[in-house]
């Protein structure tokens, strides 16, 4: 098993779901005490709703489970580097660990773009992780975007 125990395939399985729905390919799951508390993959065109970014998405679900929004000692594990308002709400959340496979470079905001966790305005900065699965990441986006195109 991958040294992120499986959590990161099942952030990958709801990339691959939301790329069949037509979604950007992007899935996220939020973890604590070695249990899936919420997951989900991009619904923004299914739902009409430019927040719905699977981060968010799995972040409500895990905040609706555990009935707080704080989810301390959880980890999110993510298939692309979250936005700016991904990243917020990891933030504001109080999210223990980030992991995610590719960067973003045009709309990172973790390790690219404006480094959210970086700045003096942060209030919670998780530790983060990256490069998981890149290259994987990567070549799902990169197929999606290419089957737009033709």
């Amino acid at each position: 098993m991958e040294k992120t125990n499986g959590f990161m395939e099942a952030a990958f399985e709801e990339a691959r779901a939301a790329g069949e729905r037509g979604e950007v390919p992007i899935g996220a799951v939020v973890v604590r005490d070695g249990r899936i508390l919420g997951r989900a993959g991009n619904e923004t065109r299914a739902l009409n709703d430019v927040t719905a970014h699977a981060e968010i998405l799995a972040i409500r679900r895990a905040a609706s489970a555990v009935g707080d929004e704080r989810l301390v000692d959880a980890d999110l594990y993510v298939t692309l580097e979250p936005c700016t308002m991904c990243a917020a709400a990891i933030s504001f959340a109080r999210m223990r660990r980030l992991y995610y496979a590719a960067g973003d470079v045009k709309g990172g905001a973790v390790e690219n773009g404006v480094r959210f966790f970086a700045q003096s305005t942060c209030h919670h900065a998780p530790d983060v992780y990256s490069g998981i699965r890149e290259s994987e990441a990567a070549e799902m986006l990169r197929a999606f975007f290419q089957d737009r195109r033709d």
